[in-house]
């Protein structure tokens, strides 16, 4: 990788591609996992149960807001991915450029209203009295720091969208260490309570996205704006906005369809609650392989429809479907002989209200785990296809199968939990995924097809 260019994903096998595009971030996805664990240990075992609970009372509306942010940004990279496939570093750098404008806008605006409406959107979410004090200091601080989530995000999106899935890996593995090492001292020493773990979180990625910057300046020339590549311009703005909102809505309309699922099952008790706690804890491990081959086809498609490549669309996606299919047969098989004893690994004692009820818990957990990975092939199609959309450049697709989600887990949460309790809910996301790749799949083909038929005819004009 020379300073002026990124790593070319418009030749060679889409399979190795694919796999070596993955496999870093892979390892980034599961180090971040292990992360949360650890950051939950230690607000834990130092602040006591009513911080640990305020904590993770915020996590879906953190998931909502943050989801989003993370969700435009990725968008924001697809633009880059199509002009650096075309070869237009022109055009790149004006998509660099007028990114930055936007996303002050957001960080400006999202910041604002989350920071004052941060007390109205927890009575909102009924989080109980003794723990809203917590839970406000910790999700302030969080919402404070939005810009440097969009800092991070945004730069490590254009980092990937040049083929460079490494590095922002090896950002986020300093990141986190140095996160974790913030949480002690802000925690221990400095007695800030869960406000000192929601700036250990914030300073930390302002780290990652400096290094981030900095290694932009040193390696990729193309994505440093010029003076006149930062003027606004509206046909750039537009092309981004339709880029990215639809990837950030469709993040947030997938955690509320969570959230609405999460309500029902919270109706059921505190073991099922637990259970289902549980079980997703797992499930988020073991569905980092599916996401990971999800984001590596957004850069591919990106990069391959800006070189006029059609034809290696559907390449890509039968290889990366390939990988996709064995792992989540050999996932499957993993929870059904395992699931009790990876449960267990992931249990939250403070979560039970005796220790008579782990064994119920962990078959109940083992239930939820085994009935979503039978579905993950579909779960498999969902990440693979809808992000090779996205690079193609139709986002807006992103939130039509957001809202299939949604409207699954939602006639899930609203009638079928409280009519069959715990056994609807494990259902849940299966039926969800199903109904979006319903949606996905004839989407493709259509997206597919009015791509090809713009080359076409562009080729025939010229």
């Amino acid at each position: 990788m020379n300073k002026s260019t990124g790593r070319d994903l418009t030749s060679g096998s889409p399979m190795k591609l694919i796999l070596d595009f993955t496999l870093p971030l892979l390892l980034g996805l599961l180090f971040q996992q292990f992360y949360n664990m650890v950051d939950t240990i230690v607000v834990g075992q130092y602040l006591g149960v009513n911080a640990l609970a305020g904590v993770g009372s915020t996590g879906s509306i953190s998931f909502l807001v943050i989801g989003f942010v993370i969700g435009v940004c990725s968008g924001f990279a697809i633009p880059v991915a199509q002009k650096f496939g075309s070869k237009d570093f022109d055009a790149l750098r004006k998509c660099v450029g007028n990114t930055i404008w936007i996303v002050i806008f957001f960080s400006a605006v999202l910041t604002t209203a989350t920071c004052l409406l941060c007390s109205n959107i927890l009575t909102l979410m009924h989080t109980p009295d003794e723990v809203f004090s917590e839970a406000y200091n910790y999700i302030f601080v969080i919402f404070l720091g939005i810009p440097v989530t969009f800092l991070y995000n945004t730069l490590s999106g254009f980092i990937r969208s040049l083929g460079d899935s490494k590095t922002p890996v090896i950002f986020l593995v300093i990141s986190s260490l140095l996160n974790i090492v913030l949480d002690i001292f802000m925690i221990v020493a400095l007695k800030m309570g869960v406000a000192g773990a929601g700036w250990a979180t914030v300073i930390s990625q302002l780290v990652s996205g400096i290094l981030c910057l900095v290694y932009i300046g040193k390696r990729f020339d193309i994505l440093r704006p010029r003076k006149e590549d930062l003027k606004p311009n509206a046909h750039y703005i537009g092309r981004l906005c339709a880029s990215g909102l639809p990837m950030g809505l469709q993040y947030s309309i997938t955690a509320i369809g969570s959230i609405l699922l999460q309500s029902a099952v919270n109706t059921l008790g505190p073991t099922y609650m637990a259970s289902m706690t549980t079980g997703s804890k797992v499930g988020q491990f073991m569905c980092c392989p599916l996401d990971a081959l999800g984001t590596a086809m957004a850069t591919y498609g990106g990069q391959n429809v800006g070189a006029g490549k059609v034809e290696r669309l559907n390449k890509g996606l039968r290889d990366c479907l390939i990988l996709g299919i064995a792992y989540s047969i050999i996932a499957f098989l993993i929870a059904f002989l395992l699931g009790d004893k990876l449960a267990m690994l992931f249990i939250n004692k403070n979560d039970v209200e005796s220790a008579a009820d782990i064994p119920l818990i962990l078959n109940l957990a083992r239930q939820f785990l085994i009935t979503n990975a039978a579905f993950y092939i579909a779960l498999a199609f969902v990440n693979i296809v809808r992000f090779l959309i996205q690079g193609m450049g139709f986002s807006q697709i992103a939130v039509y199968a957001g809202l299939f989600e949604l409207i699954a887990r939602a006639i899930v949460g609203v009638l079928l939990v409280p009519k069959f309790g715990y056994d609807a809910a494990c259902f849940a996301s299966p039926l969800a995924w199903i109904l979006a790749d319903f949606f996905l799949i004839p989407a493709y083909f259509a997206c597919h097809s009015r791509v090809k038929r713009q080359f076409e005819k562009h080729s025939a004009i010229s």
